[in-house]
């Protein structure tokens, strides 16, 4: 398996700027990139070969305008399964079954994980505030969950319960109250028997059998069977991702996510092997893209060959070494000043500090632009995806210099409630009519300054006349 030397960037060297921006593009979900399979695909399905964001823009406006009936088209031709109204939505009856056959011990875990995650979650929760201003004017923001939502849950290579804990958990410490579903028709989605279980016990009862752009499609318009949501969040591969972008604007989305990431910045007294299998850890996703960044040389070259002897050992270690070979890189930094501006720059999803000069807090203290930070030898970046608390949803592909991880407060909405008293008005009056006045928009100057007045309209509403006999 092992057969070539894994991609190394110098920063020290001239072409590292380029090196850098190549790796930070390669899991740009907005390619016009297509396989041969997918021309072939969208050919027989569309009559022509189309890039993703054709696919994606010719799905999602053929649902809006047509409905459930082109979402069963959709899923019958690109997940070749035939649904109808009645089968895509999973019955209650299916996940009460589900549940009661599954491993009594992977429920207790489930049950276990949901409460760290709740826990932490709850705890994030925004409260209202207040300003009073005594006999003036009392200002306020108040925070209310949005009504319904849906989650997208992937279900390709693999099932993901802790997708679903990782998206449902946040989205009911917020305390909304309608949670539909969505898991593509497969043996690891909306078939797999864990995953309905799963959904059993977290208390959702709205599960469609529906994945990727059409499945988005159907929860941002609503459509027969399934009504409109508020917010759309959750991982998928790249059409979920950019039908998520066309339908922004409709609907709320969390963020644009693509290929998973880490960036494990190492000194000499890590440990070298659980350098080289947390990696191996992020390269078992597909694609995944594991980067190392060190300023000690020998730290890359003990892990190249740790990560050769490991990959062996793992069951998807073909796929994982092929993942690193491709999308990964090793990175040599000068000092620990351009090892910090290095991970600003790539802005990662996932970053794991493995140093002691400086410690990782102190590291961590100047990283301005990463969806979640791991410090120390024993926080593997596996506690974050499965069990810590935070949401593993998380910003990709160097977004993580203005996004965010989900967390519960994105399934609420701010409002600001205004009340100003006589007194009040009378303070501000004076600088709210002159810019208005600057602005030309004398009505709303107005608008203060009769009520200064203490303005009586000519007619009085509601006032009637004395009937004459």
């Amino acid at each position: 398996m092992p057969s070539s030397k894994l991609r190394r960037i110098d920063l020290s060297q001239n072409d590292a700027t380029r090196k850098l921006n190549q790796l930070k593009n390669q899991g740009n979900i907005f390619s016009s990139v297509v396989t041969a399979a997918g021309k072939k695909l969208t050919k027989a399905v569309f009559g022509k070969a189309l890039t993703p964001a054709e696919v994606v823009t010719t799905i999602c406006e053929d649902i809006r305008v047509k409905g459930i009936d082109r979402v069963l088209y959709y899923t019958e031709q690109l997940d070749k399964q035939k649904l109808t109204t009645r089968t895509i939505r999973v019955t209650s009856e299916e996940l009460r079954n589900a549940y009661q056959k599954t491993d009594p011990q992977f429920l207790e875990t489930i049950s276990r994980v949901r409460d760290n995650i709740m826990q932490f979650q709850i705890g994030l929760l925004n409260k209202d505030a207040l300003l009073p201003a005594a006999e003036q004017y009392e200002l306020q923001l108040r925070y209310r969950p949005m009504k319904r939502v849906g989650l997208c849950i992937p279900g390709g290579a693999a099932a993901y319960p802790s997708t679903l804990l990782m998206t449902v958990c946040p989205a009911q410490a917020a305390e909304v109250n309608e949670i539909a579903v969505v898991m593509p028709p497969t043996p690891n989605g909306a078939y797999n028997q864990d995953m309905l279980a799963v959904c059993h016990a977290l208390g959702i009862t709205e599960v469609y059998r529906i994945g990727g752009a059409q499945a988005v499609a159907a929860l941002a318009y609503g459509v027969e069977g399934i009504p409109q949501v508020d917010m759309i969040a959750g991982p998928g591969n790249a059409f979920v991702t950019l039908a998520k972008k066309h339908v922004f604007g409709r609907v709320a989305i969390d963020c644009l996510a693509g290929p998973s990431e880490v960036v494990v910045v190492a000194d000499e007294t890590a440990h070298v092997g659980h350098l080289a299998i947390d990696l191996l850890a992020q390269a078992e996703h597909h694609p995944g893209i594991p980067i190392l960044i060190t300023w000690e040389e020998s730290i890359l070259n003990s892990v190249e060959k740790e990560i050769e002897i490991l990959v062996n050992s793992l069951e998807r270690g073909e796929e994982a070494w092929k993942n690193i070979e491709e999308n990964g890189a090793f990175i040599l930094a000068q000092n620990v000043d351009e090892a910090v501006n290095c991970v600003n720059f790539l802005a990662p999803e996932h970053l794991h500090i493995q140093t002691r000069k400086p410690n990782p807090e102190h590291f961590a203290d100047r990283i301005d632009n990463a969806g979640a930070i791991f410090l120390g030898e024993y926080t593997p970046v596996a506690l974050g995806d499965y069990a810590a608390g935070p949401s593993h949803v998380l910003p990709t592909g160097g977004t993580a210099r203005f996004a965010s991880g989900l967390n519960a407060n994105d399934f609420r909405r701010r409002t600001s409630v205004v009340h100003f008293f006589r007194m009040g008005l009378r303070h501000i009056a004076e600088d709210v009519m002159l810019l208005a006045r600057k602005e030309g928009l004398t009505a709303h100057a107005r608008s203060v300054e009769m009520r200064l007045q203490d303005y009586a309209p000519a007619t009085k509403p509601g006032k009637r006349k004395a009937k004459t006999k």
